[in-house]
């Protein structure tokens, strides 16, 4: 019989397998191409080259300045119970300016202890399947609905997702990605304002609103990571390399063969 580091050890191959696999070779080939396609080749005297670089930089200093207000207020936040509990606040990490933001739960033990977000199992395995889309993690930006671990991993409370969600909003709103990536039920039901389960949700885009005065964000509910190492069967597994398919295609990168 198997003892249970075995058979996590056995689990975490078979995640390299599925979410890396053949891509431990063409990751870099197709990052070297996702990128290529999010820059315009112009000569490096151009003006109009200088310009849009001129503004491209004054968006993320200005996306970066809001992102650093928002952590302070977050780390001095005691508007729930959790503010006794916690070690450190979770505000998220990542690309000011990114194409995806992966949107979780709420932070774990790892992630409480480390002030970072998916670190833990759940996060490694996010990583995985980040690297299998052919994106490193810094290229992307990853957060929780809620910036601090409820005791005991329980489910966050109705007031505590109420009086945390406006940290979120603000955050993607100053980000502006172009698809949110929401997982797992909690965090996809908070975005969506919706009580349809996460298998209903999944395999397909919604709409995401800021306000009825701005355009919608494409959403696509999977999944969350933790379920996935849960429940770790060939059919979860490939309903989450899907639904990344979709996002991929949804933003004209390279979908990598699987």
């Amino acid at each position: 019989m198997k003892t249970r580091k075995q058979r996590v050890t056995e689990q975490l191959l078979q995640v390299d397998r599925f979410f890396v696999g053949d891509f431990t070779v063409r990751g870099p080939e197709v990052l070297a191409t996702n990128l290529s396609a999010n820059s315009e080749a112009k000569p490096s005297g151009s003006p109009l080259a200088s310009s849009t670089g001129v503004q491209e930089n004054e968006k993320r200093q200005v996306v970066e300045s809001g992102l650093a207000q928002i952590v302070k207020r977050i780390a001095g936040c005691r508007k729930c119970e959790l503010a006794a509990t916690r070690t450190h606040t979770v505000p998220g990490e990542g690309n000011p300016r990114p194409r995806i933001a992966f949107v979780g739960e709420a932070p774990g033990e790892d992630e409480d202890r480390q002030g970072r977000p998916f670190v833990g199992r759940a996060g490694q395995l996010l990583d995985k399947i980040i690297a299998a889309m052919g994106l490193k993690r810094s290229e992307v930006f990853i957060c929780n609905i809620l910036k601090c671990r409820p005791p005991g991993n329980r489910d966050p409370k109705p007031e505590e997702v109420e009086q945390c969600s406006p940290y979120l909003q603000e955050q993607l709103e100053l980000l502006g990605p172009e698809v949110i990536v929401a997982l797992g039920s909690h965090a996809a039901k908070t975005l969506l304002d919706t009580h349809l389960a996460i298998g209903k949700l999944r395999g397909r885009f919604h709409d995401y609103y800021f306000s009825p005065m701005l355009p919608p964000i494409k959403l696509m509910p999977t999944y969350h990571p933790a379920y996935v190492l849960r429940n770790y069967t060939e059919e979860t597994r490939k309903q989450v390399w899907e639904d990344m398919r979709l996002v991929l295609k949804e933003l004209k990168l390279p979908v990598p063969p699987k």
